[in-house]
């Protein structure tokens, strides 16, 4: 009887993941457009920054209440709802392609909105996927989450650049709002297993603002879980500003079709990654110290994209990127589904998306910032550096982006090193007895 529920619980979870990937292709797909026409019309690091900037501050401000929202109210239609609204979102847009009167301020706000439905989305089918998967296999069903993620990074970049051409934007816009759609119906013809409450919180569950601020005090008395956090944080910030400055850095000796080559490197990387976690993700997986194994991977990844500017180097640096990506995300995210109580994790897991992309704010707008107005002056082929770091890196446009991801990337490891030493982190998962 057991096992007919878990396989029933699973087929639940595979349509709603199939919904998901269709989704996240949409998505991903519209996202790289959109960076390349706003980079293409502005010519600016910085206006680039704040289109990204613009779809990570809601989560930022939103996501601690809408942990709240998730788990107090019905997962399942929460999902619906913010898939609902995304897809409205995309249309508005899509229509002012259409009648020629877009303008950049108006993608920033659809992004926001997106963004802003994203804040309660994530948490809900975070907190969904512990429900429908057994505790054995969420190492698999994280691995599958971020297999649909690669197959959107794989494929994106191929089809954004192609739909740019043949469909222009308004196209794209177009198949991301079918990608919601399809999303929505997949959601409408399932069902959630309820869930039972298996701790109280000793709060004061009439004021919305200590329910708000639970996540904290869960991890606040969990010192490993809120090291991981921080970690993950720290990283972030760094990964933000290479997120901001890796179009511009590569389209400074590449072509846009270049562009989308090595980005489709990036996804094989992910996708080999995300498959790797899938099919071997198990209870017994020592999640911590695969992490710890990886994010030196990033780091080095991230040098070597900055030292040359190669299409070739720059190919081999995002499949080694990404490569560790599902691994790195999937051994967090378990770790936190295992640790946290099932009718918690919605507050908890809001908290700590929140928290995590809190740094992006200041990240994004600040990657512009440093490599428009201090680091690509100091490498101009005049610089005082060129006798010095120039040797190394070389001189000319996009050069000081790359002097900057050789920092960060050290910076990366570095970090990586220190987190390790601290116990509670290191032994997380032998300390902490599991939630459920």
């Amino acid at each position: 009887m057991l096992k007919l529920l878990s396989r029933e619980k699973m087929s639940v979870f595979l349509v709603i993941w199939l919904g998901q990937l269709i989704s996240i292709l949409g998505s991903i797909i519209t996202n790289f457009a959109l960076d390349i026409w706003i980079y293409q019309q502005t010519s600016s690091v910085t206006q680039l920054s704040f289109l990204i900037l613009f779809s990570s501050l809601p989560l930022v401000i939103i996501s601690p209440f809408a942990g709240v929202i998730v788990d107090h109210g019905n997962r399942r239609w929460i999902m619906i709802l913010c898939d609902f609204g995304s897809a409205l979102s995309t249309l508005t847009i899509a229509i002012l392609f259409f009648i020629g009167t877009i303008q950049i301020w108006h993608i920033y706000l659809a992004s926001a909105l997106i963004s802003s439905f994203a804040a309660f989305h994530i948490p809900a089918y975070n907190a969904a996927t512990t429900l429908l998967v057994p505790k054995q296999h969420l190492g698999r069903a994280s691995g599958m989450n971020h297999l649909a993620i690669a197959t959107g990074q794989l494929f994106a970049p191929i089809l954004g650049g192609v739909f740019l051409g043949l469909i222009k934007l308004s196209g794209i816009f177009l198949l991301d709002l079918s990608s919601f759609i399809f999303a929505f119906i997949t959601l409408l013809l399932v069902r959630f297993p309820n869930y039972k409450v298996t701790q109280k919180p000793n709060l004061n569950k009439n004021s919305l603002l200590t329910q708000t601020f639970y996540g904290f005090h869960y991890l606040r008395v969990r010192p490993g879980l809120m090291a991981l956090l921080l970690l993950f944080t720290t990283n972030n910030f760094l990964i933000g500003i290479v997120q901001v400055l890796m179009y511009p850095l590569v389209l400074s000796f590449a072509s846009q079709s270049q562009l989308g080559t090595i980005m489709s490197f990036g996804g094989v990387g992910m996708l080999i990654g995300s498959i790797v976690m899938s099919t071997l993700g198990n209870e017994q997986k020592k999640y911590i110290n695969i992490l710890f194994i990886c994010m030196p991977l990033w780091g080095f990844s991230i040098i070597l994209a900055g030292l040359y500017p190669s299409v070739y180097i720059c190919a081999i640096a995002a499949f080694l990127f990404f490569l560790g990506l599902p691994f790195i995300n999937t051994c967090s995210t378990v770790i936190f589904q295992k640790k946290v109580a099932p009718d918690s994790q919605g507050r908890v897991f809001a908290f700590k998306n929140a928290i995590s992309i809190s740094c992006l704010p200041i990240a994004y707008p600040l990657a512009g910032l440093l490599a428009d107005k201090v680091f690509e002056p100091l490498m101009k082929i005049n610089s005082p550096l060129v006798g010095t770091i120039g040797q190394v890196i070389g001189t000319g446009p996009g050069r000081g982006i790359g002097f900057m991801f050789t920092i960060l990337g050290g910076l990366i490891i570095l970090i990586s090193f220190i987190a390790y030493q601290y116990a509670p982190l290191r032994l997380v998962e032998h300390t902490l007895p599991d939630a459920f």
